[in-house]
């Protein structure tokens, strides 16, 4: 049974002045592993203490110390990554494979990616050729507060304490309660490799307690917060009376257009896509819109991809999808799924209830819907489950119209061979990202959405600069 009663705190692990504990579930069992101790008031303001202490410190050390204890985290995070792997799986319920091979290796990943950028990055850099003296400086924001999520508990992690590190920043980092093992190895990793007493901080605990404390706090001065849209609307809530930066990476409800003209694959893919890690991503392409001259091929296409995907446990190998997280998000699953059949979708696959073969865990049938209309519930609402919705439309105009008409703006995705068309709906499309004929976005692209999912930018150059201020000096010469 895993115990997790301190927190990371100035360099080493402090017991827990909160008494709230949250008890660990494995998704695919339902069997309590453990418990996690809430960090309250008093846990998040000793943290925010040391992170204070630490920044005059860290924001003035040399940038090439910051590199070398990135180069050093990195080197260490890949030699633990089996284990990290493991508490991932065990944790969120991704399958092991998927935790080993995808899950776990993204610190590391956005490591490499970010002492990219840092090859050519300035932190001071001249204004313009009309002003000769002057001089622009980038300096770091100041202590951090950074809420991540579960569904990929190090890939978010690592987008927000990587940069953070290199910008000079300080930080408290409050994972998920669901998710604390992960976050809890990557501090005994970063004590380890000498990070710096203060400079990263960890607190458990949940958004009503420590998240709203670390949102509030005067001495925050900027919330990093990758959630659901209603806790991100709360977070920049508690922070606008400090007037924090907030950075909001949130929910999405992502339209996949699929025209007569898209490659074979197109629609089999973009079932893999919703359903990979159980349909719990919220850059997932969970509104199919299909031209009507292939709908009804499609459906079927779909449908054929849907039976063919595995459901499994996640400590068992193989390519197949595990549980959801937990019973709160798998009753929200199957409420959807209801409404759904309610509201007059026809079920093409899956459905309410457990897969044929299991008793317990907290797993969802992939299930299908067509002849979907973008007012129904399944259509505007993110899921975060195993669930696609396929839509029709009539041509180019009618699928942008669909695809836009939602509050959020996370991802959006494009099958056609026409590269104008393709073009012309990049420009047009109401979101962040746009990925198309199933080609991802480069490394180190920037991931954020527009809307109701945020205007965060995490990743890349623009990731950095989400943790610097900008500094306009006269007579710098």
């Amino acid at each position: 049974m895993y115990k997790l009663d301190k927190h990371y705190i100035g360099g080493r692990w402090v017991p827990a002045h909160g008494t709230d504990a949250h008890a660990m579930v494995n998704p695919s069992t339902e069997e309590v592993i453990g418990t996690v101790v809430l960090g309250d008031q008093q846990d998040v303001d000793t943290a925010v203490a040391a992170a204070r202490a630490a920044f005059p410190a860290w924001s003035e050390s040399p940038v090439a110390d910051r590199i070398r204890l990135v180069e050093k985290i990195r080197d260490e995070y890949r030699r633990r990554l089996p284990e990290m792997g493991a508490a991932i799986s065990t944790e969120m319920g991704a399958p092991i494979d998927m935790a080993i091979e995808r899950q776990a290796p993204a610190v590391a990943n956005h490591a490499t990616n970010f002492l990219r950028v840092m090859e050519t990055f300035s932190f001071s850099q001249p204004f313009a050729e009309h002003a000769p003296n002057d001089r622009i400086l980038l300096q770091p924001i100041g202590v951090v507060g950074m809420i991540s999520p579960w569904n990929w508990p190090m890939s978010q992690v690592g987008l927000k304490v990587i940069p953070a590190i290199l910008a000079g920043c300080t930080m408290v980092l409050k994972p998920s309660e669901y998710a604390a093992l992960s976050s809890n190895l990557l501090a005994e990793i970063f004590h380890d490799v000498g990070v710096p007493a203060g400079v990263f901080n960890l607190v458990h605990g949940d958004g009503p307690g420590a998240g709203a404390r670390l949102s509030a706090h005067p001495d925050v001065a900027m919330m990093s917060f990758t959630g659901s849209t209603t806790a991100g609307r709360l977070v920049m809530k508690s922070a606008a009376d400090t007037f924090k930066r907030v950075a909001l990476e949130l929910g999405g409800k992502g339209a996949n257009l699929i025209f007569d003209d898209a490659d074979a694959d197109a629609v089999a893919r973009g079932v893999r896509q919703c359903f990979s890690n159980s349909g719990q991503s919220c850059n997932a392409p969970t509104r199919m819109l299909v031209q009507r001259s292939i709908y009804a091929d499609a459906v079927e296409r779909a449908r054929e991809q849907a039976e063919a995907t595995a459901v499994g446990r996640s400590d068992a190998p193989g390519t197949h999808i595990g549980p959801v997280v937990s019973a709160r998000q798998y009753e929200r699953v199957q409420a959807l799924i209801e409404s759904g059949i309610r509201e007059g979708a026809r079920l093409v696959a899956g459905g309410p209830g457990r897969p044929s073969g299991f008793n317990n865990g907290y797993f969802v049938q992939p299930t299908i819907f067509a002849d979907v209309t973008p007012q129904m519930t399944i259509a505007r609402e993110e899921i975060f489950g195993p669930v696609l919705s396929i839509i029709p439309f009539e041509d180019e105009s009618h699928a942008l119209e669909i695809a836009n008409d939602t509050p959020y703006g996370l991802t959006n995705y494009v099958q056609t061979a026409d590269v104008e068309r393709r073009r012309r709906l990049a420009s047009r499309l109401h979101a962040g990202m746009i990925e198309m004929n199933g080609q991802p976005r480069g490394a180190g692209a920037p991931f954020g959405g527009v809307g109701f999912s945020g205007g965060g930018r995490e990743g890349g150059k623009w990731g950095l600069e989400e943790y610097l201020t900008v500094k306009s000096v006269s007579a710098w010469n």
